[in-house]
């Protein structure tokens, strides 16, 4: 079989992925004889391309969900998109506004044919740009968030919360986007710090000449104050209580309450309220039952109310009063100020306004307690743990959610009224009124007596009901699937939506799953540039993730996001991991086309192989229980290196040099079959980071039977290993880096064989290895001897003194040098470690094989230095 001289990705991943989807590799199904390993993946918008945040996230799901795959578990990895209505509204709108169409002029029937064709011609690019990754998804249960089976499940959650009380609707301060007119919880606001104005302005007192002074960043609201609010322990205005106020401009005349929640050493003690623009300010309104005046339209606009700059925006109307207020002498000064503002996570130039609202809430006290109580027990667990603390803040201090969203593109919430007042829920009209019926005891009530709720459900509150609904189990909670693969095993996600998300599936397990939704969460962290700052289109430092695939192959990509992402922290990402990840391909390739380049001639097996094939297999058993180990601890980045040390540094650098050839001689068949083993190993365990190119060397191997691909063989199976030989290896491998060492630095050729010399009494734990250390080192001879070698360079290793003579190359100035280095080095790590066995806290508490290991180093310190000094 012949093999490519260049490992060409472009040539090698589209043909493989086509062939794991024609073979249904991807497809899973229930099966009682196997034990399930499902992930849900974290649905990315419909609107959404693939970028750095999804190649790092589906990465990680996709070596988990391999792996199970390879260990026998029922690998289903379940794919699908998310409605996302305020995103793919806006882009319907603005698609519709290139056409001369304005949604204002349209049904919302007509205007949801427009979103479903937009949907359906732009909808699915995310999902087949992550098969360019090789997300090996279960593609034929790709769902979307507005499918049937979901937008029932909305329907049918919306009604129990109602029945039970844990849905109301009512006038509450909310948070308002003016660009996407409508409401938006409080997880949605991302608070920036901006540089802004603060207005210094003075306010007449009624029937006097005296004035008090406020300062606002927002003078346009000016225009909507109800009152001036003074602390009743402030001095400075005591003579105020009881008095009125005028506002500038309008004249209004608004009275001075009293209340501490005003801060007597902020600003000027003095405070404007406006209820009707102001979460705080609201409060107070409430509280001393003062007017309020909503001076805003739904976009940001002056209405009538504010008298003054009707049909200004914000920023607008906030120059023009300000200019104002300084021609009729009423602003003080002007200062620049810095301070955070919210603006809508989903139009991020868009500054919130709070706004007093008639929306729909979820009463969250209500549902937390088993969310809760299940995370902080370990019942589901956190990688890494330390997100535990930040889940329990937010629900300790949750507050309810605002859950209407005045759009049209997303589930409608299922509520009609009727009458003044009335409310009724239902899938249907007919349900509806059959509650309104029985809830009023009027029979005479008709359909055209409802008029359902315009707005739709927030995002999350549908997405928060996965995986539940994926399965049908809301409709159908015994069929097959849902009882077989709830709940998943793990949810891979960014830590940014603990709350948004996270938080919410798992009070929707415990409120209608009547369980965990998923037992374990893997966090992953923000991909950022080499400045720490969020990649983003808007700062230009967020590179094509396709155009990555393109240059550097889908594995090159895998591994070089995969490399510096440990769990939880952010992940600082430089292209040049990617190239070590092409070049980490290369070596692999290189490796087993060496293998397979070699003349094989039925001879005796070389000493030098048999070593090798020991060693090798020990160090792959010890490599591949560290590996096993990080998996289980979601140290994916960890498992990597192990892999990619093992591969790179163990069978690359020792292993096959240990077993090639000698120039243009041939190899004996029994350390070639030991060689392909040890590759076919190897590439079981590099598959789940590297699929492509591992079944690309998998198939090259041998001929194998149509069904026979990597990506359903088994996962290796963990063997003992022989600890004391991997430690005499490790001693062997040092010898050879020190003689390798001495040519360096002395300049003999790698072709001129070398003597070695050890200085002591017998060397039967070297004597196995003599063969390897001859071949490697290129040493002609090894001798023992109880003196000090002449005009000969040194080393030590495990307190053992080895000599290399040097003839016409010794430098007794050189040799001095570096031995006088030596001892420095050695003595400040004793330091070190006399630190540390000082500490009796260490002492102390540190195990006891921890505190036997630093002393025995400390003793091995001690033993070269004396060789050292007795060398100078």
């Amino acid at each position: 079989m012949s093999i490519s001289t260049k490992y060409n990705p472009a040539e090698v991943e589209g043909k493989i992925y086509q062939e794991w989807l024609d073979k249904g590799f991807f497809h899973s199904e229930p099966n009682p004889e196997k034990e399930p390993y499902t992930i849900l993946i974290p649905p990315p918008n419909v609107t959404g391309v693939l970028h750095m945040g999804h190649m790092l996230n589906n990465t990680i799901q996709d070596v988990l969900i391999r792996k199970a795959r390879m260990e026998g578990k029922e690998a289903c990895w379940i794919p699908g998109t998310d409605h996302a209505s305020i995103a793919t509204e806006a882009k319907v709108v603005g698609m519709l506004r290139e056409q001369g169409i304005k949604k204002s002029d349209l049904t919302r029937e007509e205007f949801l044919s427009h979103a479903w064709e937009w949907k359906e011609k732009y909808g699915g690019i995310i999902l087949n740009q992550l098969q360019r990754l090789g997300a090996s998804c279960d593609w034929d249960r790709t769902f979307f968030t507005m499918d049937e089976k979901n937008s029932d499940a909305v329907q049918e959650v919306f009604i129990s919360y109602f029945k039970k009380g844990f849905i109301y609707r009512d006038y509450k301060m909310v948070n308002w986007d003016p660009t996407a007119q409508t409401t938006i919880s409080n997880e949605e606001v991302i608070y920036k710090d901006v540089d802004a104005a603060l207005y210094h302005v003075k306010y007449a007192i009624e029937g006097s000449d005296e004035f008090v002074t406020i300062a606002t960043t927002r003078p346009e609201t000016i225009l909507g104050d109800s009152a001036i609010c003074i602390n009743p322990n402030d001095e400075r205005y005591t003579h105020l209580k009881g008095k009125k106020a005028i506002v500038p401009l309008v004249n209004r005349v608004i009275p001075i309450i009293e209340d501490e929640y005003v801060d007597i050493e902020f600003g000027t003690g003095c405070l404007k309220v406006t209820p009707a623009h102001d979460t705080n300010d609201y409060d107070l309104g409430q509280k001393h039952n003062l007017e309020t005046i909503d001076i805003l339209n739904d976009d940001g606009t002056l209405n009538e109310k504010a008298q003054f700059y009707v049909g200004e925006t914000r920023e607008s109307a906030r120059k023009l009063i300000s200019k104002e207020l300084k021609n009729l002498g009423s602003l003080v000064k002007t200062e620049n100020l810095r301070h955070k503002v919210g603006f809508s996570e989903r139009n991020p130039d868009t500054a919130i306004e709070p706004k007093l609202s008639l929306q729909w809430f979820v009463d969250m006290q209500k549902l937390v307690t088993p969310a809760l109580e299940n995370v902080m027990n370990d019942n589901i667990e956190f990688f890494p743990e330390k997100f535990k603390n930040t889940y329990k803040h937010w629900l300790e201090n949750i507050k309810d959610w605002p859950i209407s969203r005045q759009l049209w593109w997303g589930q409608q919430i299922p509520a009609y009224y009727y009458g003044e007042n009335g409310v009724a829920v239902g899938k249907t009209p007919e349900e509806a009124l059959e509650m309104a019926r029985k809830d009023t005891g009027d029979q005479s009530l008709t359909l055209d007596d409802l008029k359902r709720d315009e707005d739709v459900v927030d995002t999350w509150f549908s997405s928060a009901l996965l995986p539940i609904s994926v399965f049908d189990g809301f409709r159908n909670p015994d069929n097959e699937e849902y009882k077989y693969y709830y709940p998943t095993q793990v949810l891979v996600t960014g830590w940014d939506i603990i709350f948004f998300w996270v938080a919410r599936m798992i009070i929707s397990g415990y409120e209608f799953g009547k369980d965990k939704p998923f037992e374990k969460v893997y966090f992953t962290g923000m991909v950022r540039d080499l400045q720490r700052r969020k990649m983003s289109k808007s700062l230009g430092n967020s590179p094509d993730a396709l155009g990555l695939i393109d240059q550097y192959g889908a594995d090159g990509v895998r591994v070089g996001m995969l490399l510096s992402s440990a769990a939880g922290n952010d992940l600082l990402f430089d292209e040049k991991l990617c190239e070590q990840g092409r070049n980490f391909s290369n070596k692999i390739w290189n490796a087993f086309r060496l293998i397979k380049s070699w003349e094989v001639q039925d001879i005796a097996q070389d000493p030098a192989g048999a070593v090798a094939a020991s060693w090798f297999e020990n160090r792959f058993n010890e490599a591949l229980e560290e590996i096993n180990d990080l998996f289980s601890k979601f140290r994916l980045s960890e498992a990597l290196m192990a892999t990619y040390k093992l591969v790179w540094d163990d069978f690359c650098s020792w292993y096959l040099e240990m077993i090639k050839p000698a120039y243009q001689q041939p190899t004996d068949p029994k350390t070639v079959d030991q060689a392909i083993g040890f590759i076919e190993q190897l590439i079981r365990v590099l598959h789940p980071f590297m699929p492509f190119i591992s079944e690309e060397i998998w198939k090259s191997i041998k001929q194998r039977n149509e069904d026979d691909y990597l990506i359903i063989a088994q996962w290796p199976t963990q063997a003992s290993f022989d600890k004391n030989e991997l430690k005499q290896t490790a001693e062997i491998f040092e010898i050879i880096s020190n003689v390798r060492n001495v040519r360096n630095s002395t300049g003999i050729s790698p072709k001129d064989a070398l003597d070695l010399f050890i200085k002591k009494q017998e060397i039967v734990e070297f004597s196995a290895y003599e063969v390897v250390i001859k071949k490697l080192a290129n040493v002609a001879s090894i001798t023992a001897t109880d003196e000090k070698v002449e005009n000969a360079a040194s080393f030590i290793v495990n307190r053992t003194e080895f000599f290399v003579p040097l003839g016409e190359h010794a430098n007794a100035e050189d040799q001095k040098e570096e031995a006088e280095k030596e001892i420095k080095r050695l003595k400040g790590f004793i330091v070190g470690i006399d630190k540390k066995l000082s500490n009796e806290k260490f002492v102390n508490n540190a195990p006891e094989q921890v505190v036997a290991m630093e002393k025995k180093k400390k003793a091995d310190a001690e033993a070269k230095i004396a060789i050292l000094e007795a060398q100078l």
